[in-house]
């Protein structure tokens, strides 16, 4: 599972997020693909940019999700929701919270600025690899498929 690690250039300023692997490599193989966030969206809230909750909330959203330097994409689904929002839908007294962002409030330029930065870190000799890493955010489409 990636660690958020937070970055400061020197002098202060504002910091960066940043998505890593806890083990640094490099790479003299195949070229690698990279993941890019082409939109999301959410058949909760349509149009997501204009979502504006006034409490607690859930909402399904779907990131649709390409290589960087090819066609394609496939969709990474999550739950984006508020910590109260989860613990009032909690079913049971212990769950797994697998698939779920979650925010104090609903913010579309900062939720988009987050899925495109966990998509650029994503990356491999396959896109099979960097989907596997990108469904640790939200469920691949063909996460369970069987060929």
């Amino acid at each position: 599972m990636p660690t958020i690690v937070t970055t400061s250039p020197r002098g202060g300023g504002p910091s960066a997020t940043r998505f890593c692997s806890p083990y640094e490599t490099t790479h003299d193989g195949p070229p690698m693909v990279t993941a890019k966030l082409r939109f999301l969206h959410s058949p909760d809230a349509d149009p997501l940019e204009a979502f504006s909750p006034s409490g607690p909330f859930g909402i399904l959203v779907m990131a649709i999700v390409g290589p960087a330097d090819g066609p394609g994409q496939e969709s990474f689904d999550f739950m984006l929701c508020t910590p109260d929002w989860f613990s009032s839908n909690m079913e049971d007294d212990l769950t797994i919270g697998r698939h779920h962002v979650f925010v104090k409030q609903y913010d579309y330029p900062r939720l988009q600025a987050f899925v495109e930065a966990y998509c650029a870190e994503c990356s491999g000799t396959s896109w099979k690899e960097v989907a596997e890493k990108l469904s640790r955010l939200g469920k691949w489409e063909f996460e369970d498929y069987i060929s």
